[in-house]
């Protein structure tokens, strides 16, 4: 007879807030609703013992022959294995560094070496400039140009037919955001990255805002390069780099003699946060213990499937709360849309500024200004006071959605 093995139930909403001790937090005498992952998350208690039990057991440096060293060795190959996992790549593909930031200006500076004076880098206007301005930087070095694809304020949405339209034969590389950190959509990466091949370019994905929401699989994106950072999706400050492993090895990345020239070492400068690399797997445990599955990767999807869904609720509700508040303005793509659960909004004759410090006095935290997304920002007709941006997590309740709608609609009524 065969037996059908039980899949265990996955975790209660509940039993998950129960492993973030900053939920025990209280402000001005209620539980603080932390609505500012889009920023970075709230991190579980098991990332947290996991990189103490590091620094405190096993704490060394790399290669060398003494029982730290040699574990040290060993729990960074395994976090290689996590984040592999983690992006649908290999272990020999994944590098870290300080931020998506620090590593993105790296892996610039290696394929400008490649590239000539009249080649072309397209960006995005809807993108982190994190994904921008490196390339531009370059730009100035090289004598490159820069097209910038232009997004539809109206919908927060990118225009295909202005990127399509970008990309040509002097086209080197597509930098692209997988998601707006700004305003919650998802692009069409795929079909981007398809258009970007067939011209000879590479393609570089910032998945910094799409990774918490979304299981990656770079190889399906049609991404090249893509990056990320740990902190986003409730790890600690340290930044990831998927690379297809031929890419990474004949890139000429500035390195130091003695370092390892193989692929994914050769990608990182220094020595490396060992205990943020720990943490980093950590935090990709903390997601796959959410579901059940044959394997890490099968956890992973079965877990990102079930927060996608209960993410899309919450949003519904965030989006039609605020959407009925007179004076309050949403943006971006409606739900039901490619979208991740962050919302941006402005309240009538308030600075957003005021708006998030009313809130946070009602123990409810949001962020304001431009994220780093100032062209977006402009676009939108902010660039002054910016808008204010809240993103749901593994960790939010319908009722902190309401909590926040709630202090949204108690100063749209103020008077002007």
């Amino acid at each position: 007879m065969t037996t059908i093995p039980t899949m265990k139930p996955a975790p209660s909403p509940d039993e998950v807030r129960s492993r973030f001790p900053a939920l025990e937090r209280r402000h001005n005498g209620s539980a603080v609703a932390y609505f500012d992952g889009p920023g970075g998350t709230q991190v579980p208690r098991s990332v947290v013992n996991a990189m103490s039990d590091y620094l405190l057991h096993h704490n060394a440096n790399t290669h060398w022959v003494y029982p730290t060293s040699i574990e040290t060795d060993a729990m960074l190959a395994e976090a290689r294995e996590a984040l592999g996992d983690f992006l649908g790549g290999r272990a020999s593909e994944i590098a870290f560094g300080a931020n998506m930031t620090t590593l993105t200006f790296h892996l610039g500076r290696a394929l400008g070496q490649r590239w000539s004076p009249g080649d072309e880098i397209v960006v995005t206007e809807l993108d982190h400039h994190a994904n921008s301005d490196p390339w531009r930087h370059l730009a100035n070095e090289r004598g490159l140009t820069v097209r910038a694809v232009r997004f539809h304020a109206e919908t927060g949405q990118l225009d295909m037919d202005d990127l399509a339209a970008a990309i040509g034969p002097k086209t080197k590389l597509l930098a692209i955001g997988a998601a707006s950190n700004l305003l919650g959509t998802i692009n069409h990466v795929r079909r981007a990255a398809d258009l970007a091949h067939v011209a000879g370019a590479l393609v570089f994905v910032d998945a910094v805002h799409y990774a918490p929401h979304v299981l990656v699989d770079a190889a399906a994106l049609g991404a090249d390069f893509l990056a990320c950072s740990a902190y986003k999706f409730y790890g600690p400050h340290i930044g990831v780099l998927w690379g297809q492993q031929a890419l990474i090895e004949e890139l000429d990345l500035a390195r130091l003699e003695p370092a390892p020239a193989y692929s994914p070492e050769r990608a990182e400068t220094g020595t490396q946060n060992h205990e943020g690399i720990v943490g980093a797997a950590s935090a990709v445990e903390f997601l796959a213990s959410l579901a059940d599955g044959a394997t890490r990767r099968a956890r992973l999807k079965a877990a990102f499937e079930g927060l996608h869904a209960r993410g899309q609720e919450l949003l519904e509700r965030l989006w039609s709360g605020l959407r009925e508040l007179p004076g309050v303005t949403v943006y971006g793509p409606q739900p039901g849309a490619p979208r991740t659960p962050t919302i941006a909004f402005t309240v009538r004759g308030m600075p957003s500024e005021d708006v998030a410090r009313a809130l946070a006095e009602r123990a409810v935290f949001v962020s304001n200004g431009d994220f780093y997304a100032p062209t977006a920002v402009a676009r939108l007709g902010h660039a002054k006071d910016g808008v204010v941006r809240a993103g749901c997590a593994c960790y939010t309740t319908a009722d902190e959605v309401d909590r926040l709608v709630d202090g949204v609609r108690g100063l749209a009524r103020r008077p002007a």
